[in-house]
């Protein structure tokens, strides 16, 4: 066995120095190197290689005699845990799964795995005692007879379980607790992570048995441990919500066999997470018709259309400096919508103190919400409300003009579906859609002025 030495690892990207260096010549950042023991003397065939002792004889091959099949995909019984990973999980994936603390990881796989009655799951925990896992799993009341528990951190001893079981689902709670053999820094230091997920990736792709691994995440909402980490895995998902709402949000965030823009939307009950088929109903469900500053955006999540309700506030700064204070929003987004109505529609909002809400703690990035918070903002800003059962759709250039948007029959459908009489959207859009498709009535507009006089 060699000596044991250290070395220096950047806690953002995870890159190696021999020595302490103040900028990571990587990803550029500043003092982010911390020393850890690393030993190279143990050979990695000990670890993981005497679990499959079946290796690969890699060759050069020609790309035209590589032999293509559609990937197999094990159909869970969530479909919106099948929906962000792109119609279900691929055999042999590795998944990692991040979100804040108590925020519902633990639960949200412990049910998918009990739920999964036709597969050998095998969960490992290295936070909790098979006792706490247990009291979860009664609350559930979800019986399966091919549940395993491991509760271990050494990744040793967990391939060791792992060739008695030979299960063909894993999950992995957290990746953050364990600890390889191989490297002698402490558990969740850059170098572990790192080599425990490469030990995992390495058992998902020879074996053809999918992982889930949860992980934990930074103060600052980034997944805790190397940037390098998120590279090895095949999908990330961000599970996110506010801890004041029951609602949560599965988003994925890289896919490789499937879109990065769908979004799996569950309830916080006392038994487990709830799936919420039609989240549109829930989310515009508390709505007052006789308030002004409100507003329903029909937007898109990946393939999903959902109908918004958007709030907006204009009042008089009573300080010197005015408030742009946005939840759920691009705050520099809202400032351009501020200034096309200030310099188009001449409207004074320079002195006042503007607040913007999306309802039901949802966070939006579709451009096609401009519509609808402009008209929020106007309704607000005129005190007055908005008619009955309408809706929109576009996004707003800098010259004032309501730029299409893409799958603009979905919205108008869900729209339909929800009972709206009228929808809003771009004169560009005329082209993608028969009106009389529809029964709802669809109002093509291509200016924000022209919006201001058909509704105030």
């Amino acid at each position: 066995m060699s000596k044991i030495k250290s070395a220096f690892f950047c806690s953002n990207c995870g890159y190696e120095s021999a020595k302490w260096i103040g900028k990571c010549p990587s990803c550029a950042e500043w003092n982010t190197f911390s020393e850890e023991i690393i030993d190279k003397g143990i050979s990695k065939e000990q670890n993981w290689d005497s679990y499959h002792e079946q290796k690969r004889n890699s060759k050069i091959i020609a790309l035209d005699e590589v032999k293509t099949s559609e990937e197999k995909r094990i159909i869970s019984k969530d479909p919106e845990l099948n929906r962000v990973l792109g119609g279900g999980i691929v055999m042999g994936s590795i998944v990692l799964v991040a979100g804040e603390p108590g925020i519902g990881k633990s639960t949200l796989f412990l049910q998918n795995g009990l739920q999964a009655t036709d597969q050998v799951v095998l969960y490992i925990s290295g936070e909790e005692s098979e006792q706490q896992i247990k009291m979860r799993a009664d609350r559930l009341k979800i019986p399966n007879n091919n549940f395993y528990l491991l509760t271990e951190t050494n990744t040793t001893t967990i391939f060791a379980e792992i060739k008695k079981l030979k299960p063909t689902l894993v999950i992995v709670d957290s990746i953050q607790t364990l600890q390889s053999n191989l490297i002698d820094s402490a558990a969740g230091s850059v170098s572990q992570i790192r080599e425990c997920a490469a030990e995992f990736q390495k058992f998902a792709k020879q074996t053809n048995t999918p992982v889930f691994l949860i992980g934990h995440i930074t103060k600052d909402g980034a997944i805790a441990g190397p940037k390098v980490l998120e590279h090895m895995v095949d999908t990330v998902l961000q599970f996110e919500g506010d801890r004041h709402y029951a609602y949560r949000i599965l988003r994925t965030l890289k896919n490789r066999f499937g879109s990065t823009a769908e979004l799996g939307i569950y309830e916080m009950t006392g038994e487990g997470m709830r799936v919420v088929s039609n989240p549109s109903e829930i989310l515009i469900a508390q709505r007052e018709d006789s308030l002004s500053g409100s507003a329903i955006a029909a937007t898109l999540e990946g393939a999903r259309p959902l109908l918004l309700e958007v709030q907006a506030l204009v009042t008089q700064s009573v300080y010197g400096t005015p408030q742009r204070t946005v939840t759920g929003f691009d705050l520099r987004r809202l400032q351009l919508l501020l200034a096309v109505l200030e310099k188009r529609g001449g409207f004074q909002f320079g002195m006042k103190d503007v607040f913007v809400n999306i309802a039901g703690g949802i966070k939006i990035e579709d451009p096609s919400t401009d519509l609808a918070i402009i008209c929020a903002l106007l309704s607000s800003y005129e005190d007055v409300p908005l008619p009955h059962q309408i809706c929109f759709a576009g996004e707003v250039g800098l010259n004032g003009e309501i730029r299409a948007v893409n799958r603009i029959e979905q919205r108008i459908a869900e729209a339909e579906k929800l009972g709206f009489e009228k929808i809003i959207v771009s004169s560009y859009n005329k082209k993608s859609f028969n009106p009389k498709a529809f029964g709802i009535q669809v109002l093509a507009l291509s200016r924000v002025d022209e919006v201001y006089k058909q509704l105030f």
